[in-house]
């Protein structure tokens, strides 16, 4: 395996919290959203995400074993609720003498591209893994899978390939009470925009049942 560094300017500082794009913290209530999201990716975004071909049926398995008390898992919601986008932060077991690791995940609708939904995941986790006391941040993808390595390489990852599979960590500095603060806006802005389309979405599904109920059409 060789070590080639992605980015040879300053990292652009991914483990700070911004407010450009709303990511919430999901919990088990989100559980069939998560499923009915990996479900719409296809074969080849599948393999991307997962690094080998992977059936509705191994993604099924996968979704109820999530545990959201061990790992933490965001995302992004669309106008309609609809999740588009989101991130399995997974703690790794912590072995004696080494750093604290955690591995980030990501996957992104085909419509919710381009619109820095990844680099906001990345960003959300970053902060959090921060704040939850990890002092790496850590990607294992398909070394063709150029959307991971571009956001890798965005964010300053340090980048190893070998065998077709790349690596790339990302070194955190230490929590202080600004990321604190910072996770604690993220979430509160993320909650309120997810109660805003909430309330549009029930207000939309009453107008419009308004305007087909009977007795009321002219």
């Amino acid at each position: 395996m060789h070590n080639i560094l992605a980015s040879r300017h300053s990292p652009t500082k991914p483990y700070l919290a911004r407010l450009a794009v709303p990511v919430r913290e999901l919990h088990a209530g989100h559980r069939e959203q998560i499923l009915n999201h990996l479900l719409q990716l296809d074969e080849e975004d599948r393999r991307l995400r997962f690094g080998t071909q992977t059936p509705d049926e191994v993604i099924k398995h996968y979704v109820e074993h999530l545990d959201f008390n061990k790992d933490s898992v965001f995302g992004v919601f669309d106008s309609d609720l609809r999740l588009v986008g989101m991130a399995h932060l997974a703690y790794l077991p912590q072995v004696k003498g080494r750093v604290h690791a955690s591995e980030f995940g990501v996957s992104v609708l085909p419509e919710g591209r381009a619109q820095g939904l990844g680099t906001a995941l990345l960003q959300r986790s970053a902060v959090h893994s921060r704040n939850s006391n990890i002092q790496t941040l850590y990607v294992h993808c398909l070394a063709n899978n150029k959307a991971m390595m571009h956001l890798a390489q965005k964010a300053g990852m340090k980048v190893e390939y070998a065998y077709g599979d790349a690596d790339a960590y990302l070194t955190l500095p230490p929590a202080n009470p600004s990321t604190i603060v910072e996770e604690a806006a993220n979430e509160q802005w993320a909650g309120f925009d997810y109660a805003v389309k909430e309330n549009l979405k029930l207000a939309s599904q009453v107008w419009w049942w308004f305007l087909g109920r009977p007795g009321h059409a002219r």
